[in-house]
């Protein structure tokens, strides 16, 4: 941190003292919540690095979550855009974003409960919306519009029971499902991963969702180790990113590599019509003419 202070922070000084100065007093509330009176006068007012430490871990993860918090918001937008314009949900899983759904809502139930950081769980509300769009995009798409519906109403009473009534689910139970979270979310991945290899291509799936995701999970690492004393969190992270990077992985190797193709319709029967008169051949009946009728004796 000194060397930092010495190379980097000192000679931009001149530059950023005015803009720090200048900034409006609601940012330096914002900024006094977030990291705290004295990190925020060492950091913000002195422009010092290296005063203390655990202040520029502090707002390095802060930085982070918020940046996590804010991506996320959109960072499942084009997967929506790509199943909206192709009219497909070929080569994604939803079994696997019913899973994810399922975890991210005990997860940010968890943490509400918790009364954790906004900014070490906030992307969870925003992902769990569009996991539930892409749900009902992947089945209206697979001709299942009843399905659709059946989700939204498990998503929305599922919301209700774990955020708005304790009576239903208590805080051991919360705990009990946290548990269970992280195991459902890294199983989640495992569908996906299974469809992209059955299928030999990525199909419809978003890559910027894939890296932006991977990218979101190893900040979130640092971010729980800093702020969130969670083994629970912390071990579910951990095996989210190893699965994040599982799928980036394929998706770089099949990046240009098309959905496998069953044969049309008309080829099968096109197939099986020139198989016919060999299986007549070898059976030793000779196949009729098609639109022919058998022709009668004559009379006399």
């Amino acid at each position: 941190m000194d060397q930092l202070q010495a190379l980097v922070v000192e000679p931009l000084k001149p530059v950023l003292k005015p803009i720090s100065d200048a900034l409006p007093e609601p940012v330096h509330d914002t900024i006094i919540s977030l990291i705290g009176a004295t990190c925020h006068s060492a950091l913000l007012l002195d422009l010092d690095v290296s005063k203390d430490p655990q202040c520029t871990s502090l707002a390095i993860s802060k930085a982070l979550g918020l940046a996590i918090v804010g991506t996320s918001a959109i960072v499942k937008v084009p997967q929506i855009l790509k199943l909206v314009n192709s009219r497909s949900s070929a080569g994604v899983s939803f079994i696997s974003y019913a899973m994810e759904t399922a975890s991210l809502l005990i997860t940010l139930s968890y943490n509400v409960r918790q009364r954790f950081p906004f900014s070490t769980y906030g992307e969870s509300a925003f992902i769990a919306v569009q996991d539930v769009v892409i749900g009902v995009l992947v089945l209206s798409f697979a001709g299942k519009p009843a399905g659709a519906a059946a989700f939204v109403a498990v998503v929305a009473a599922s919301i209700y029971a774990l955020l708005f009534d304790q009576n239903l689910v208590d805080g051991n139970t919360i705990s009990l499902l946290q548990a269970g979270a992280g195991a459902l979310g890294v199983a989640s991945k495992l569908p996906q991963i299974i469809a992209i290899y059955n299928e030999g291509s990525t199909g419809q799936l978003s890559a910027f969702a894939v890296f932006n995701y991977l990218l979101g999970t190893l900040s979130r690492i640092f971010t729980t180790l800093q702020e969130v004393d969670d083994k629970l969190i912390l071990y579910s992270i951990l095996a989210a990113f190893v699965l994040n990077a599982v799928l980036a992985i394929q998706m770089v190797y099949y990046w240009n590599s098309p959905a496998k193709k069953t044969a049309a319709p008309s080829q099968k029967s096109k197939k099986a019509a020139e198989k016919a008169p060999v299986a007549a051949k070898s059976s030793g009946v000779s196949p009729k003419p098609a639109g022919k009728t058998p022709s009668t004796r004559r009379r006399g």
